[in-house]
């Protein structure tokens, strides 16, 4: 893919509206791209991204002078009004990656200072990159600074990249592995972003052995070779300081949890009720649904595992990563689940499906 620039703050006004499908990073990222300039842009999504809350990226972009409507009470259609931005602090709380971006983006482009306070770490993607290209960016245990243009730059040089395995799609075969003792998967060429393989680390304590090899650094980040090798399963606790690291892969791990031994408990993690459907709700009723022992929790969720045969359907409700995680429940022998929508997966992962059948004889 190549990208020709305007320089900061050098894009003009759409023509039609910022069609952003199923993507709230794209929604949300865009949104403090477009409030730092001087004209407004209308977001519109699916049904389900529609759904998902876009208030909390409005009020700190209109603290710092943008103007931001919504069609409803919350989520898209969506349009912003930029202008002249001024400088903010912002506790970031839920911490949410794209909140955080959204502000940075929007401070560079602007030109003005922005300071993101968290309690607990989101995904620093952003922060890494934005260094990458000599964007000064003060990192520190509470949070993110990005001074004002005086400190930074007015100017990204063009750059080559090359984009790594997503982690978190990764995580299903990486699962999959790990719930196949003996198995060895090796996933190439992996994002190795420390915030992103929460789910890895707690795989490891549930008892896999999870290592990583072939380290390079890539546009500020570290990418590698994750191999799993599988084992007996425990249960675990998953707590919220853990949460941001594996928000994505909690569905997952709530699968894997339903295979290891004893009881697994998420708290901490009452976001899952505004992602693509409410994950909480979904994933447990369908961890019933199989037979499985699960309760949900306001804020997550618990679940015995056991290793009884599962059989029956799964109602994903259009939910990707739902379709994803309990595509690989069925795959464990002696399983028989159906996904009632499978074709959802085109999402994020379109050849998921073709992946995991090549996999599976190589299992057994």
């Amino acid at each position: 893919l190549v990208v020709r620039g305007r320089a900061l703050g050098g894009l003009r006004a759409p023509l039609a509206p910022l069609a952003c499908g199923n993507i709230g990073t794209t929604a949300r990222l865009l949104a403090g791209v477009v409030a730092a300039h001087p004209f407004a842009a209308r977001f519109v999504g699916d049904a389900s991204l529609s759904r998902r809350p876009m208030q909390r990226i409005a009020r700190p972009l209109e603290l710092m002078g943008a103007r931001v409507t919504f069609d409803g009470a919350d989520g898209l259609p969506m349009t912003v009004a930029g202008g002249p931005l001024t400088a903010i602090q912002w506790s970031n709380d839920p911490a949410s990656a794209q909140v955080k971006s959204a502000l940075l983006l929007a401070a560079l482009v602007a030109g003005v200072r922005v300071e993101v306070l968290e309690r607990h770490r989101s995904r620093d993607h952003t922060e890494k990159m934005l260094t990458a290209l000599g964007v000064t960016v003060h990192i520190s245990v509470d949070g993110v600074i990005l001074p004002d243009a005086s400190a930074s730059v007015r100017e990204l040089a063009p750059f080559v990249g090359e984009i790594p395995g997503d982690p978190s799609s990764a995580a299903f075969f990486a699962a999959l592995s790990a719930l196949s003792p003996g198995a060895d998967v090796s996933l190439h060429d992996v994002c190795l972003n420390h915030t992103r393989l929460g789910f890895y680390r707690v795989l490891e304590r549930m008892g896999a052995e999870v290592r990583t090899d072939h380290l390079e650094s890539r546009t500020g980040e570290t990418v590698g070779n994750i191999v799993v090798h599988g084992a007996a399963l425990t249960g675990v606790r998953v707590e919220a300081t853990e949460v941001p690291d594996l928000i994505d892969e909690l569905p997952l791990l709530a699968v894997v949890a339903s295979r290891a031994t004893g009881e697994t408990v998420i708290t901490g993690a009452a976001e899952l009720r505004a992602k693509e459907s409410d994950r909480i709700t979904t994933v447990v009723s369908n961890l019933r649904a199989l037979g499985v022992e699960a309760e949900e929790l306001p804020d997550g969720m618990r679940i015995v595992g056991g290793s009884a045969p599962l059989r029956g359907r799964v109602a994903v409700r259009g939910d990707h990563r739902l379709a994803m995680a309990f595509g690989i429940l069925g795959a464990i022998p002696g399983n028989a689940v159906v996904v009632d929508d499978p074709d959802c997966v085109q999402v994020s992962y379109p050849g998921f499906w073709e992946e995991l059948a090549r996999l599976v004889p190589a299992l057994a």
